[in-house]
C-alpha cells in the first residue's frame, strides 16, 4: 500500500498540452484516472482508472463512486474547462473539498461572471447578452463599435470576434453562435465592449480565501477580427504583477472562489487592469510549465495539494522568463512541410522545446472557418532570463523552423 494521498483527476486532457500537468501531480500523489479513453500516454503516472462518458453527468458520477470504493481518495481535481462544474458536483456527492458547483458555473458563464464582477465593483467590459441577431444589433446601439461578440460558455477564444461596423453583425453573430452551439451549459451569445489594450493573464492560487498571484503571462494574439493566442511569455520579475494582483484577486473573491488555482484574463485599457474572465483551472497552452520554468512554482501540484485540503507551498526557486510560441502556416490547406534546423536545435539549449502536433499530410484550418484545434502545426518553448531575451530567442527560433501547407484550390 502506498503512503501518499491518492487524488482523483478527472479529463487529464491530452499528452502534448497537459501531460506535464498529470506528470507533476503524479511525483507527489497516487493518481487515479476518469477519462473518456482508454489510458495510453498516462499510464506511468497513474495507479487506477475508469472510462466514462465525460459528456454524461450520470456517468460521471458513477465512475467517480467506484473509484473511491476502490481507493481512499484525499481529492478530486480537472484542469478542463468543460469539466469543471460536472468536477464540483462529482467532489461535492463523495464528500470531498471543492469549489461548489454554483461557484464553478459562475465561472464558466461570463454573462454571470459580469454580473458578479458589476456587483463587487470589479473593473470589466460592459457586457449584453443575446440569442438572436436582432437583439445583438440593438446590444451594439447600446454599446457602440468596435465590440466583440463571443459565445457564454466557451473556452479557448472559440468564437470570440471584434466587429467594427453595423454591416460586420451578420456574420459576426453567426460566427459567435457556431462556437457557442458547442457548449453543453449555454449557448447564448454576449455582445461587448471592446477593452483596447495589451491583454494578460495572472497566474493565481487561492488558498482559504486569500488569492496569491505568483506569475503574469503576457499574450501575443494573431490577425484581427479574432483572438487566437499564438503565444505567451511569463518573467518571474514582471514589473505588472504587484500592478495588477489586486483586481485580480478582487474577480476571484467576486466569484466566491475559495480554494484553487485560476487563470484571470485581463486588458489594460489605459493602464489599467479591466476584467475579461477568470478560468477556474489552470491555464492552457503549457503556461503552467512556463510559470515553472520562470518561477519553479509547480502550479499542477498547488491545485492538488488544494484539492486535498492542503496548503500549498508558493516559494519560489527560479528567477527567470519562459515563452512559447504557436506554429501556423501562412495560409489554410495541406500540411506540405515542417522542419526545424537540427544542427540549430542540437546546439541551442535554450530552445528547451520543440513539439509538432500534426503530421505531413494533415489539414488545417485558419479562423474564420479553424480554430485553434484545427490551425495549429506545433509549437516551442525557450529560456532566457528576462522577457527580452525570451523575445529575442523565440524570434530567433522562429527562423530556423519550418511550416508550409498548400492552399486549397
Amino acid at each position: 500500500m502506498s503512503a501518499r494521498p491518492t487524488v482523483l483527476v478527472v479529463s487529464p486532457g491530452d499528452e502534448t498540452y497537459r501531460g506535464y500537468c498529470l506528470e507533476q501531480v503524479a511525483a507527489a500523489y497516487d493518481v487515479v484516472l476518469l477519462t473518456g479513453v482508454e489510458p495510453s500516454w498516462e499510464k506511468p503516472f497513474i495507479v487506477d482508472h475508469a472510462v466514462v462518458d465525460p459528456s454524461d453527468p450520470t456517468a460521471v458520477l458513477t465512475g467517480g463512486r467506484a473509484l473511491a470504493q476502490r481507493h481512499d481518495l484525499a481529492g478530486v481535481m480537472t484542469w478542463d474547462e468543460w469539466h469543471l462544474v460536472p468536477t464540483a458536483r462529482l467532489a461535492c456527492v463523495l464528500g470531498l473539498s471543492s469549489p461548489s458547483v454554483e461557484v464553478m458555473r459562475a465561472c464558466r458563464n461570463k454573462a454571470t461572471a459580469r454580473t458578479l464582477f458589476a456587483r463587487h465593483g470589479v473593473p470589466s467590459a460592459a457586457s449584453m447578452k443575446a440569442r438572436t441577431l436582432l437583439e445583438a444589433g440593438l446590444a451594439t446601439m447600446t454599446l457602440g463599435y468596435p465590440a466583440v461578440i463571443k459565445p457564454a460558455a466557451s473556452a479557448g477564444s472559440i468564437g470570440v470576434i471584434r466587429l467594427d461596423r453595423p454591416e460586420e453583425l451578420p456574420a459576426a453573430f453567426a460566427f459567435a453562435s457556431a462556437g457557442a452551439g458547442r457548449s453543453r451549459e449555454d449557448t447564448a451569445v454576449l455582445v461587448e465592449e471592446y477593452l483596447d489594450g495589451p491583454e494578460i493573464s495572472v497566474e493565481c492560487v487561492t488558498h482559504r480565501g486569500e488569492t496569491t498571484a505568483v506569475a503574469v503571462t503576457r499574450k501575443h494574439l494573431g490577425p484581427a477580427p479574432y483572438f487566437d493566442e499564438t503565444g505567451h511569455t511569463v518573467d518571474a520579475a514582471d514589473p505588472l504583477l504587484a500592478q495588477v494582483t489586486p483586481a485580480a484577486a478582487a474577480a476571484v473573491r467576486a466569484l466566491g472562489i475559495t480554494d484553487g488555482v485560476q487563470h484571470v484574463e485581463l486588458r489594460l485599457v489605459d493602464g489599467r487592469p479591466r476584467l475579461i474572465e477568470v478560468n477556474a483551472r489552470i491555464g492552457g497552452d503549457r503556461i503552467g510549465h512556463l510559470v515553472h520554468l520562470a518561477t519553479g512554482i509547480d502550479l499542477p501540484k498547488a491545485a492538488a495539494d488544494l484539492a486535498c485540503g492542503r496548503a500549498p507551498d508558493l516559494t519560489p526557486t527560479r528567477s527567470g522568463a519562459a515563452g512559447i510560441r504557436m506554429l501556423y502556416p501562412d495560409t489554410s490547406g495541406t500540411l506540405t512541410a515542417r522542419h526545424i534546423d537540427q544542427q540549430f536545435a542540437a546546439h541551442t539549449p535554450w530552445l528547451r522545446q520543440v513539439q509538432w502536433i500534426r503530421e505531413i499530410g494533415d489539414h488545417l484550418d485558419l479562423p474564420p472557418v479553424g480554430d485553434l484545434f484545427t490551425a495549429r502545426a506545433g509549437f516551442y518553448i525557450v529560456t532566457g532570463r528576462n522577457t527580452a531575451v525570451v523575445t529575442e530567442r523565440l524570434d530567433t527560433a522562429a527562423g530556423a523552423i519550418t511550416v508550409t501547407a498548400k492552399a486549397d484550390r
